[in-house]
């Protein structure tokens, strides 16, 4: 086990390696750059531009030097803790992104937590009482949450919460707690509003993985093992629980390696409907603006956290079911 976890991180390294510089290129592939867009931007509006302050900031952080070079400057920043200078936000990247990696994390991890309890059960009742009415009415709600888009479903409660009980839910904490250093009177607040953006970017998740965890228990129980536990004596509940759900929960822990970065990129557009202070929204801006070290380290970010996710998927797999191994020797 030790020896599949030492391979792996070693092939981890050069993948990091080659998203960032994929992500590097990509990034820098718009003619210009962020303080060019500025000058364009002032200048269209008609505002004077100090020409020796920009060359200055050119200089500075190595935008007129070489492609490679600029690359070489930030991965080595990176390495060392810095990420580098945001222009937008007049910031170091790492105190831009700060607060909303933390709020973000808070976000996924309480839509995860959601998806699984709801799912869990949902499911194994569907698989368990096949073709009952239940069965047919979990299944079309799992169709009404497959088919509705999250951000539209966002949209609906924005409105409803308005109309109807005058209240606003956008944001993720109170205005007077924004920009300010965590306490308890501002995690309360952030707890007092998670509800409506887990169960907004949540619902399609939870619809696909119910209808996963029912395929994949159906088809379980249909095998001979659980068959033969049940006619030796064991109770359905135990047999179900100890053979065919075990088997059938491979897909969730599989899932752990893309659910973690699908949820950050995914509810982006439901952060912007909701005024969600997370990365997506910031991510989205730092594109359009050309604020390549923002940017870049974002990419980044998603990117250690998949392949990281991944390496804990197959692990978990590898405990939770017998007839996966590590190592390539299952076939001896």
């Amino acid at each position: 086990m030790l020896a599949y976890v030492a391979r792996r991180i070693l092939v981890m390294i050069p993948t990091l390696f080659a998203i960032s510089v994929i992500s590097f290129v990509i990034i820098q592939l718009p003619p210009g750059d962020f303080l060019t867009t500025m000058v364009n931007e002032q200048t269209s509006r008609g505002e004077g531009v100090d020409l020796a302050r920009v060359q200055y900031l050119r200089e500075l952080y190595g935008l007129d030097r070489p492609f490679a070079e600029q690359y070489l400057m930030w991965i080595g920043g990176v390495l060392q803790g810095d990420f580098g200078y945001s222009f937008e936000y007049r910031l170091p990247v790492s105190e831009v992104i700060g607060d909303s990696v933390m709020l973000t994390i808070v976000v996924t991890l309480a839509t995860t937590l959601f998806i699984w309890a709801v799912a869990f059960p949902i499911g194994i009742y569907s698989a368990t009482h096949q073709y009952s009415w239940g069965d047919y009415g979990l299944t079309f709600l799992g169709f009404l949450g497959l088919a509705t888009p999250n951000f539209l479903l966002a949209l609906v409660l924005i409105y409803f919460a308005n109309v109807h009980f005058g209240t606003s839910i956008g944001g993720l904490m109170d205005d007077r707690f924004i920009d300010q250093p965590m306490s308890l009177a501002k995690a309360l607040s952030i707890l007092e509003h998670l509800w409506i953006p887990v169960i907004v970017i949540g619902t399609s998740g939870t619809a696909a993985m119910i209808r996963r965890l029912r395929a994949n228990l159906l088809d379980e129980l249909q095998k001979q093992y659980y068959v033969t536990a049940i006619a030796k004596g064991l109770s359905r509940r135990r047999a179900l629980i100890k053979y065919p759900l075990r088997a059938a929960l491979n897909p969730f822990i599989a899932d752990i390696g893309s659910l973690l970065p699908e949820l950050l990129s995914g509810a982006t557009i439901v952060a912007v409907v909701l005024s969600l202070p997370t990365t997506g929204p910031i991510l989205v801006h730092a594109l359009e603006s050309q604020d390549m070290y923002l940017a870049g380290s974002f990419v980044l970010l998603l990117a250690v956290m998949t392949v990281i996710g991944v390496l804990v998927s197959d692990l978990l797999l590898a405990v939770l079911d017998p007839r996966i191994r590590l190592g390539g020797r299952a076939g001896r």
